[in-house]
This record gives C-alpha cells, structure tokens and sequence, in this order.
C-alpha cells in the first residue's frame, strides 16, 4: 500500500472513482495511479473499465467494479469491495453522470429521460457521498475527502438542458451541505465545475454547438489532463485545507461575457 502525510498522520492513499469507464472518470483513475494512489474503478460498463484498469502503470494497486450509482445496493456494494481490497476510502471522485437526449425542448423531454438524469447525476452522488461518509467516520485515521464533479452548467445553462442543468446547480447545495456536515469528522468535500474538455461527450462541441442566441457555433476544448492534474490537486492537499469550488474550462469558450 501506498502512503502519505495527512495532518500529521500516516493513512493510505485510496480513492473510489465513478465514472471511471471514459473521459474525465478515466484521465482521473489513472492520474491518480500514476501518482501511486489505490483506485477503485466505478461504472455501469464492465469492459470499459476493465480498458481503464488496463491502461493503468504496472504495479498499480487497482480493483474493477461494476457499479450502477442510481442503485442503493450497488453503491453499498461498491465500498465494501473497496474496503475489502484496500483497508480505507480517502478520497471519493463522485463523477458519474449522463446529460440525457440532447437537444430536446422542455415540453418534449420525457418523464424517465428526467428520472434517468436526476437518479443519476444527483440521487448518485448522494448514494456515493452517504457511503463514503459512513466509512470516513469509522476508519482510523477518521475521515477523507470527497470532489463532486460539477459542471459549467451548475452555474449557466446550455440550450436544451433542463435536466442536466437542474441537477448540476443541485449538486453545489449537495457539497455544500456535505462539506458543512463533514467538519467534525475530517471530511472536506469540493466540487470542480469543468468547461469542454476533450472527451467522448464534448467531441461535437468542436464542429458545432448550439448558442444561447441559436446560432450553431465550433466551441474551443481543453485536454482532459488538466482537469485530471487540478483534481490530484485537490485530492492531495492535507485535510484541513479544501479547495471548496475550482472552476476549469478551455480559455476561450463562450461562457465569461454574453454570446
């Protein structure tokens, strides 16, 4: 196991990561096991994560599991496989998340294309949180940290978006409320808002995206090592430092000023 310097003490480094299948999830995971952290991958797709698990340096202390975040035994069953494997959780990447039929209109978005969305980008996080924190109360060293993977849209909307855009400014007060409950016992929880980087999910963005004033336009996009490299960040600083809100987005995307 792999160890460091927390607020004076020695605990071992161990993170769970939904969404570790692709995109952000994945650049994550394996920074994480570069930088020698223990990983648990989290996702509804087996094969995907067993290609993240593959990628990962020899050596690397990592362990599959298929987890639907949307299922309350699944998500149980997700931090006792951790557990089992690797002794702790300290560090919980709660990325899992799905943006639902694109381009629908309000008055055409179907009640379970809502749910789907809700159960889980928001009832997700918050299975994932609540076990994460009933774990960092009760090991020892006692507590962790928890980074909720939020978006540009948990502070300005995309065209067509209700759903995602709901649960995205849902899941600030969903940190927020949990980095408050999480002061007695050693858990900080954070939340990175992030702004077109380069993924599966993003690809269209660079031929064209529909704008706040219906034009289509090309959106610039950012490597998704950045992001990978700002939440090592995050997740290494000593316990009793937190970065509440970090906000990373390609420079030059239309999101600071009108248009």
């Amino acid at each position: 196991m792999n160890a460091m310097q927390t607020d004076n003490r020695t605990t071992t480094r161990t993170a769970v990561v939904t969404g570790a299948g692709s995109g952000i999830g994945r650049a994550v995971a394996l920074e994480l096991l570069r930088a020698g952290w223990s990983v648990a991958l989290a996702g509804r797709r087996l094969q995907t994560l067993q290609e993240t698990a593959a990628l990962a340096p020899d050596g690397a202390s990592v362990v599959v599991v298929r987890t639907d975040v949307s299922e309350p035994e699944d998500v149980a069953a997700l931090f006792a496989a951790t557990v089992d494997a690797f002794g702790r959780v300290d560090l919980l990447f709660n990325n899992a998340g799905t943006f639902g039929p694109g381009g629908v209109p309000v008055e055409e978005l179907p009640y379970d294309a809502w749910r789907h969305v809700v159960d889980t980008n928001l009832n997700g996080a918050f299975l994932c949180a609540q076990a994460a924190y009933r774990q960092m109360k009760e090991q020892d060293p006692r507590g962790g940290r928890i980074i909720n993977n939020g978006s540009i849209s948990a502070h300005t909307p995309r065209p067509h978006s209700v759903a995602y855009t709901a649960t995205k400014h849902a899941l600030t007060g969903l940190t927020k409320a949990l980095s408050l409950d999480g002061r007695p016992y050693d858990i900080a929880v954070g939340q990175i808002d992030i702004g077109n980087a380069a993924t599966d999910m993003t690809e269209r963005m660079q031929t064209g995206a529909l704008q706040a004033n219906g034009e289509i336009a090309p959106e610039p996009v950012m490597d998704v090592a950045d992001v990978a490299r700002t939440v090592r960040h995050m997740a290494e600083l000593p316990l009793a430092a937190n970065v509440q809100f970090a906000t990373v987005l390609a420079t030059a995307m239309p999101y600071v000023g009108r248009g």
